[in-house]
């Protein structure tokens, strides 16, 4: 199991690694914007472990989740300046995410959200299984990635509306948009929906009623880049609430 479980990891972060490569590659040559690229990484965070779990499948357990997310963090680690500068892939990598607005905080805010989202994740994912709710353990993830993943590259393109918000460690203003956040709505209905069938028809009512506004207002009242954290646990805690009703 642990060497399926290193060829996962391995399989993974090197498939990561060349969507960084190329993201970094268009925002330099091609005058891509970063807010772009950096929204293809954050699906690509979800979508290649379900791909690659898939194809080098191992038996999961708590252990190796918790292997795999502290090793994320400590991968992380190698877009710190002093090794970036002396590893010319890292530096490009790192362009596909680094936002100008947010230097010189890039890399501190990705990895302390990273053990934020991870701190959320792991004591979530422990409750839902031991009352028997693994088939919503999806749904709050979804909602986050999806919402989260829309709403910055739709409010840079048609944002039209915007309001400020703070970010952590600098007295520095932020901007979302209404039409950005809007998509966190959108995106909780739907996920609502499509797991509607993990719903008595009175939870699925209150689910609609209550989670994306929660959400939603989870996402925008959030730091700067660190809204994924509270999504997460806003998510998880009324939809673990919801169904216990």
């Amino acid at each position: 199991m642990e060497t399926l479980f290193l060829m996962n990891q391995a399989i993974k972060f090197l498939s990561l690694g060349v969507i960084a490569l190329g993201c970094g590659l268009l925002v330099t040559h091609r005058e891509v914007k970063v807010n772009y690229t950096r929204k293809v990484m954050h699906f690509s965070l979800l979508l290649i472990p379900i791909y690659v779990g898939r194809v080098f499948a191992y038996e999961g357990t708590l252990a190796l989740f918790t292997a795999g997310c502290i090793l994320t963090i400590v991968i992380t680690f190698i877009f710190v300046k002093p090794v970036r500068e002396r590893l010319p892939l890292v530096e490009l990598m790192f362009k596909a995410f680094d936002r100008p607005e947010d230097r010189p905080f890039t890399v501190l805010w990705v990895i302390t959200q990273f053990m934020a989202n991870y701190m959320i994740l792991i004591p979530m994912i422990i409750l839902f299984a031991y009352y028997d709710l693994q088939h919503l353990i999806m749904l709050p993830l979804l909602i986050t990635v999806v919402g989260d993943g829309l709403a910055e590259p739709v409010g840079v393109r048609f944002g039209r509306h915007k309001y400020k918000v703070r970010a952590l460690f600098t007295n520095r203003e932020y901007y979302r948009t209404l039409e950005g956040s809007a998509c966190v709505f959108i995106a909780c209905v739907v996920g609502i929906a499509a797991f509607h069938g993990s719903f008595t028809p009175h939870q699925f009512v209150v689910a609609m009623l209550v989670v994306p506004l929660a959400v939603t207002l989870a996402e925008a009242f959030s730091p700067h880049t660190w809204d994924n954290p509270l999504m997460f646990l806003v998510g998880y805690m009324t939809i673990f609430g919801i169904v216990l009703l």
